[in-house]
């Protein structure tokens, strides 16, 4: 029988141009979640979106746009995403960056395959 654990997910939405001191803002995310040991990270890139102001941004190529969506996704305990939250509220601040966070609840199990 397969045994789930209590985990959260964090996820991020962010424009694929934000930058944190000249470096994509999803990849200082990226290196911060992996150098506090949370337990794994993803970053997808969108290809179509819409945001607050009504906008689309398509990854059509006769309409490239600049700032299409990347969503960032890391997924740990509450406690473990709870000491990482404060860190992304001071990155989106001094990067100036509009980042959207969410937080789910989530049961979480892997399955490997049999050697």
């Amino acid at each position: 029988m397969i045994e789930f654990e209590n985990r959260q997910l964090l996820r991020m939405y962010v424009g694929e141009q934000a930058k944190h001191h000249h470096r994509p803002l999803y990849e200082v995310i990226i290196a911060a979640a992996r150098e506090q040991g949370l337990a794994g990270a993803t970053v997808f890139k969108g290809i179509l979106s819409y945001g607050m102001s009504g906008t689309v941004h398509t990854a059509k190529i006769l309409e490239l746009s600049q700032s299409l969506p990347v969503v960032i996704e890391i997924m740990d305990t509450e406690e473990r995403i709870g000491g990482f939250l404060p860190f992304i509220e001071v990155l989106a601040r001094e990067s100036g960056a509009h980042v959207h966070v969410t937080l789910e609840e989530v049961r979480s199990t892997v399955i490997l395959p049999e050697k």
